[in-house]
């Protein structure tokens, strides 16, 4: 029987303390499995974050093989956020994550790139360093994708913790929303930042027409078939 990883036992504590399903779950080779999303992802979020990993690794952007997934196809009140190791096949985290105040209710709609939109950005983005902000430890993001989150770091798009996003609030169907960041629950943030930062690709999916449409980073011939259902 292989040992859980140092991350897995770690991540053990931040998903079950969230009610969700268990951290490590040992997936195989990943030729068998590599095509099955994580628990509750979407199989378009999955296909195009796993892409969107590759072409960063192929551009020298990371050599992490940790890969952090927001699917904004799915509810706020769904935890949404996943952190998996593409080594092993690990899911390291599942958790709740909230957006922006202008980007949607419950559910994620519209997407902005742009200075005091107060929207969530879709995309490729890499972690940078950490530092200690008003809502505590919290980790810079580096987008990739000109005109599509490349604005991050000058709009102050983090990742940090908040007390408006946990089980609780989710389950009374109202988690709270931000100015632009993802934010995690208080409880658990301060750990899954320490664990992704510093080189960690972090995919933002929805399936909005511009940036399937634009991003250089998706599966073209996924995102080809999406934009014809749309027409």
């Amino acid at each position: 029987m292989r040992v859980p990883s140092r991350h897995a036992l770690v991540a053990s504590i931040l998903v079950l303390g969230a009610g969700c399903v268990p951290a490590y779950l040992p997936y195989g080779e990943w030729g068998v499995y590599r095509d099955v999303p994580p628990f509750g992802m979407s199989h378009e979020a999955w296909t195009h974050a796993l892409s969107a990993h590759a072409v960063a690794t192929q551009r020298g952007e990371t050599r992490s093989s940790l890969l952090t997934v927001i699917d904004y196809s799915q509810p706020s009140t769904q935890p949404r956020f996943w952190v998996v190791d593409l080594a092993t096949g690990e899911i390291l985290v599942r958790e709740y994550v909230a957006h922006a105040v202008e980007t949607g209710g419950t559910w994620a709609t519209s997407f902005s790139n742009r200075h005091g939109s107060y929207r969530s950005s879709l995309g490729t983005f890499v972690t940078a360093n950490t530092y200690i902000g008003i809502k505590g430890l919290s980790l810079r993001l580096r987008g990739l994708e000109p005109g599509i989150n490349d604005n991050a770091r000058a709009r102050g798009i983090v990742i940090h913790g908040t007390r408006s996003v946990n089980a609780l609030r989710a389950a009374q169907g109202r988690l709270g929303r931000t100015l632009g960041c993802p934010a995690l629950p208080a409880e658990t943030s301060s750990q899954i930042v320490r664990l992704i930062a510093n080189g960690v690709v972090v995919f933002a999916w929805a399936p909005d027409p511009s940036f399937l449409a634009q991003s250089n980073f998706i599966d073209a011939g996924a995102a080809a078939v999406r934009l014809s259902s749309m027409d």
